[in-house]
This record gives structure tokens, sequence and C-alpha cells, in this order.
């Protein structure tokens, strides 16, 4: 199979997340969204945002694919709400616990949801280990359930990203790859990158993270942050330097949407897209022009064995994992 070609980096697809519009109904955001610029959006599925337990789930999932049509909007499906499955637990129950049968139910309409939109992607994590739950069989429980997923995906002809998460069983980009051929690398089952993981807690720079798994890449998330702290930034807040990513991103001719994220960003969402917009522009115009040899290193890089006190930036929960990560006490 050939290489895709190498885009420009202003041709990169911009989209931004619906979890930092939380406070907005869906059509709303939608809107606000596409009269921005954004040319797409990542749809978390919420109780507040296309509940996919809610009655009447085929008449709303055909609306909102108007909506989307009507304004030009491009969609992957996210599946990290925090409280829809269970109102006392974040994010239980996950592919981990003992039951997770809920869990595998809420991915397998996503996927069908993702299917009946046109979505780009379905994107998921493996979550927390629980307590009490050994690593292996946890191990287990994440390969089986995955497994479930990519047989549902295969038959809907949707492509699933699989994303690292910070203080989740698979946290890192080679825990996606041990996880990929543990499932006997099916098609369906691609990466989920998000931007500010990589400076969380990869020992590569940045851009080398994305052209290390550009040819599984299918969705894309962006947000700054420090080393060694999992919160979700706005741009410039952090110590990502963003023109030579998005410069990796349009030398591996990544075609999917670059989707801003920022969840507990709600309460000055329409302020907070905008600013996110511009910047990106601002940085994909001068990374159409910037000299940066092939796998520099941007920005102030801290060793990569510094100690990880990730704050979740809402998508963590559960003990500390192994890496001694701490969970924010913010408003995730």
């Amino acid at each position: 199979m050939n290489a895709p070609a190498a885009l420009d980096p202003t041709e990169l697809r911009l989209g931004y997340g619906t979890n930092g519009f939380a406070n907005h109904r869906l059509d709303d955001a939608l809107a606000v969204l596409a009269d921005l610029g954004y040319q797409g959006v990542a749809l978390t599925l919420d109780h507040d945002h296309l509940d996919p337990f809610a009655p009447g789930l085929a008449a709303r999932v055909a609306a909102v694919r108007r909506r989307l049509d009507a304004l030009g909007l491009a969609v992957v499906i996210e599946t990290g709400a925090r409280y829809l499955l269970d109102p006392w637990h974040k994010h239980a129950p996950t592919l981990l616990h003992d039951d997770p049968a809920l869990r595998i139910e809420f991915l397998r309409r996503a996927v069908a949801i993702g299917a009946d939109l046109g979505a780009e992607a379905v994107s998921f994590w493996a979550g927390v280990r629980p307590d009490g739950v050994e690593p292996d069989v946890a191990w287990d429980r994440l390969v089986a359930g995955c497994g479930t997923v990519c047989d549902a995906a295969t038959a809907a002809g949707v492509t699933l990203g699989f994303e690292p998460e910070p203080g989740m069983l698979v946290e890192e980009i080679a825990g996606w790859r041990r996880l990929h051929a543990a499932l006997g690398a099916p098609p369906a089952f691609g990466l989920t990158l998000d931007i500010g993981h990589c400076r969380c807690l990869e020992p590569a720079p940045v851009p080398d993270c994305v052209r290390q798994v550009a040819g599984h890449l299918v969705n894309v998330q962006i947000d700054d942050m420090r080393r060694g702290v999992h919160e979700h930034l706005e741009f410039g807040t952090g110590e990502i330097d963003f023109p030579p990513v998005l410069a990796a991103l349009a030398e591996v001719g990544y075609r999917g949407l670059v989707a801003v994220e920022l969840p507990r960003h709600s309460h000055a969402a329409p302020t907070v897209a905008a600013g996110s917009l511009d910047f990106l522009r601002a940085a994909a115009r001068t990374a159409s022009t910037r000299p940066d040899p092939p796998g520099a290193a941007p920005g102030p890089e801290a060793p990569d064995s510094a100690p990880l006190l990730c704050c979740g930036g809402g998508d963590t929960s559960g003990p500390a994992p192994s890496r001694g990560v701490q969970q924010s006490k913010g408003g995730g």
C-alpha cells in the first residue's frame, strides 16, 4: 500500500469536541462551531448530547445527521462520557470490571450511531484497573471486550480508534501496539492519538510520536499539556510547540479530523473554541514555512524519566495506577 501523500499543514481539517460544549444544546453547539469555521466535531455521546439510551434514538440520530450535513461538519464519535452508565462512579463500568456488559452495549450502540452518522471513527479507551482486579485478569478482559467491539465495528463498516489514556490500563502507544497485536491486528482497530498525552508521558518528542503511528492513525485529539501532568490546557499555556506537530501530521498525510479536546472549558466554550481555532490556524501557517528538520524535538523537554503527576483532565478515574498518577480534584 502506498503511503498517503503529504499535505500542506494549512490543509489539516480542524474540529472541536462537544465535551467542551456541555452547557450548550447539541444543535446550538454544532451551529457555533460551524459558524466559527470548524470542519468537524468530536461528538461525545452523553446524557445532554445524543444520549444513546434515551427513547427515540433512531429519529434523534437521523436529525443529528441532517444537522451535520446541513452545516457541512464531519464527525467522529467519542465515548468518554463520565456518568452516563453509572450515576455514582465516573466511567463505570469499563471493559475491565467484573460485569462489563453495559460498557459493551454502550460501545455497540456507539458503533451503530457512528455508522448512521457516517462517522470517520468511533473512539474509546481501556479504563482504569479496578481495585481487586489483577493486572493479567484486567488485560484478558480488555482483549475480550475489544474483540467484541471490533466484531461489531467490522460488521458495521466502522473504524475504531483506541485511545491510550494516562492513568488507564493502556496509557501509552506501546500499550496500544501490544493490544493491537493481541487482537490479531484487525483492520478496524486503529489509533486515537491525543497530542497532549504524547507530551505528558511518551518518551519520544511529540512530532516523532505522530510519525511512529502514522500507519494506524485514524483520529487525533489536540490540546496543550506539560510533561508529567495530565491536564488538558488551552493552547499556549503548556509546553508543546505546535507547528512541528502540525507539520508532522501533514507530512504523514493524515486526513482525519484534528479535534480540540478541552473537556473542562464548557463555561467559556464559544470564546475558547474561537481562540483555539485562531491559534491552530496560525500554527499551521507557521508550520508551512518553518524549516524544522524531521524529528526535531520542540519546546522545553523534561527528562523522560520524570515522575508522572497526572491530573486527569477529566478523563481518568479510580485508584492511582502503577506510574504514580495523581487524579485531579478539579471539576471533572
